[in-house]
């Protein structure tokens, strides 16, 4: 038989195990949360516009969709930028890729998603461009 001692240790070694497993859980729910907040979760998203100047393809091991834009605020009277600011991008679409690079030197009008972090394999921007319209 176990004595009151031997029992006490017991109990006090379960409720030391429960309490870690309980502190376990909570550490992975907050790295999951973080996770989720930090590069999943949409920030921001609206619409800009401006002359599409680049759109690329690169990347060492993952290949991402990269491209920039001239924002024009203030335009002189033969439609050149005056004042104007770079509006830096990425794709994840494959068929709106395709669809950008053919329309590159163009005025366009693109739908962006603004997420708090950068995943690698889905580009070097916070800005996700998940559609395009182009002004004519």
């Amino acid at each position: 038989m176990y004595t009151d001692r031997t029992s006490t240790m017991i109990k006090i070694k379960r409720a030391g195990r429960r309490a870690f497993n309980w502190m376990l859980v909570i550490i992975i729910l907050g790295f999951g949360i973080f996770i989720y907040w930090k590069y999943f979760l949409t920030f921001s998203d609206g619409y800009r516009a401006g002359l599409l100047q680049k759109f690329s393809h690169k990347g060492t091991i993952f290949k991402t969709y990269e491209g920039e834009m001239v924002l024009s605020s203030v335009t002189s009277s033969v439609d050149v930028a005056l004042a104007s600011e770079k509006f830096y991008f990425s794709v994840t679409d494959q068929n709106l890729a395709k669809h950008l690079d053919t329309i590159q030197g163009q005025r366009v009008m693109v739908h962006y998603r603004q997420k708090n972090g950068v995943l690698f394999w889905k580009g070097d921007t916070k800005y996700l461009v998940d559609s395009v319209k182009h002004i004519p």
